[in-house]
């Protein structure tokens, strides 16, 4: 069994007993709010902590099989532990301001690559497989919170495009957020971190503006990197995401609702979808592919609730997500989404789950033109699919205020062979079946540490 296998249970045998000593559970820590999955990391982290310093642990699991279609059989398990600490410098140091540190270790293996052979995955946990430092976080408040502030060592997809409905499914596709930002641009991801800051603006309880600037460099996101090199020698430009929204809370608004209109602008390197250098097909001339800088690209997000109960938290929610290149020389024209969270099913289960999600992503004349030349290479007389469409239905359901499985059947129509396109014939669909599993521990700390003014006593 590999190690890494290996020290994965040891950490679920440790949580389980650690979950089963504690009788404390709160709102900001249970596992029935995601609160690990990437895209909401950030979004927890601004929460008061209520105490000088928290730590959680944390582990997430995802399996996946397919049941038909791919290039093969198989079945593949994917894992993450991450430990999250927030240290309240008022409390601590009296400066004002928190600063958010996550260390994380990512194992396994993933289904799309090893039987699927499409280019978005089915286990959104997975990659990159490495231990290390995933973000340290400096967020401050100004003008009683009518400005927000983040910099650091940070990630974009944790504050632009992110939905509190996005991670209660599996695929790579909706989970941390619409995966055609990372297809199209140098969007940076957790759990690969690099300078960069956001501002948003409140102009008043409901209306916002917010833009940030992140470095793009490619070495940190090599599987390879840990997050503890800190420099800029391998930079080639920056990502500015922007946006204007509008946003209601359950406080005030009986139906909340977020929407959301904004874009991005990188300026950072990339290699072209099919030519080299010389202007030929790279698949054909051997050489790599030519390195171009500068893509842009435009986006509409909703979140609406449309039924709540108003003597508990039940609810059905809808979101949908409307995106596109503007400039560059990339891998996919637009990427449309729409989905639904059922929050609480069963009678009893007011914590638990349902959701069904579905997108599509349609590919650029740029990547068909590698595909058909390669197919045509190949002996095949269909032109490769335009689209690749992705479901999922999803169930949550809430076992412990600590413990949480999530049990999940995906299906992919026309998945993509741009990892392997010299075949003469379409990837037959894939229907997966899948299972999430999270399980949180609070990590204690010395009273002192949690409670007085300063360490220091």
């Amino acid at each position: 069994m590999p190690s890494s296998w290996v020290t994965s249970w040891v950490f679920v045998a440790a949580t389980a007993i650690s979950v089963a000593s504690s009788d404390v559970a709160t709102d900001a820590n249970s596992a029935s709010d995601d609160s690990v999955d990437a895209a909401q990391l950030t979004t927890l982290s601004h929460r008061p902590i209520g105490e000088a310093a928290s730590l959680l642990a944390t582990y997430t699991g995802q399996a996946a099989t397919n049941l038909k279609g791919g290039f093969q059989y198989g079945r593949e398990y994917a894992g993450r532990i991450l430990v999250q600490g927030r240290f309240d410098l008022q409390r601590t140091l009296a400066l004002g301001g928190q600063i958010t540190v996550f260390l994380t270790n990512r194992h396994g293996r993933e289904l799309s690559a090893t039987a699927i052979g499409n280019n978005t995955s089915v286990q959104e946990v997975y990659g990159p497989q490495e231990t290390g430092l995933a973000l340290v976080a400096y967020q401050q408040e100004y003008l009683d919170g009518r400005l927000e502030l983040e910099a650091g060592r940070i990630v974009a997809n944790t504050a632009f495009l992110d939905s509190p409905s996005y991670c209660h499914f599996q695929s790579n596709s909706v989970c941390p957020c619409p995966t055609f930002i990372f297809k199209t641009s140098n969007f940076t991801f957790f759990p690969a971190p690099s300078w960069g800051a956001h501002i948003k603006a409140w102009t008043n309880s409901r209306w916002y503006v917010h833009g940030g600037v992140y470095e793009v460099n490619p070495e940190k996101k090599r599987p390879s990197a840990n997050g503890f090199d800190w420099s800029t020698r391998s930079a080639t430009g920056v990502i500015v995401p922007f946006e204007i929204g509008y946003q209601t809370s359950g406080k005030e608004d009986r139906l909340p609702r977020h929407y959301r209109l904004g874009g991005w602008r990188d300026t950072g390197d990339y290699s072209d979808p099919s030519r080299d250098e010389a202007g030929d097909l790279a698949i054909f001339s051997g050489s790599p592919r030519a390195i171009r800088a500068g893509r842009a690209g435009l986006f509409v997000q909703l979140e609406q609730t449309i039924r709540r109960d108003a003597f508990s938290d039940r609810s059905l929610t809808i979101f949908g997500v409307a995106m596109a290149g503007t400039s560059g020389r990339v891998v996919e024209d637009r990427f449309l989404e729409i989905g639904l969270v059922q929050a609480g099913t069963f009678r009893g289960r007011d914590d638990d789950t349902f959701g069904f999600v579905f997108n599509e992503q349609r590919f650029s004349r740029w990547a068909l033109e590698n595909g058909r030349a390669a197919r045509a290479a190949s002996g095949g007389v269909h032109r490769p699919p335009r689209n690749q469409m992705m479901f999922e239905l999803a169930y949550g359901a809430q076992l412990t205020p600590r413990v949480r499985i999530s049990p999940n059947i995906q299906y992919i129509a026309h998945p993509d062979q741009m990892a392997d396109p010299f075949q003469a014939k379409d990837t037959p669909d894939a229907l997966i079946i899948g299972l999430k599993f999270t399980v949180d521990a609070p990590i204690p700390l010395p009273p002192r540490m949690r409670r007085t003014r300063s360490w220091r006593g």
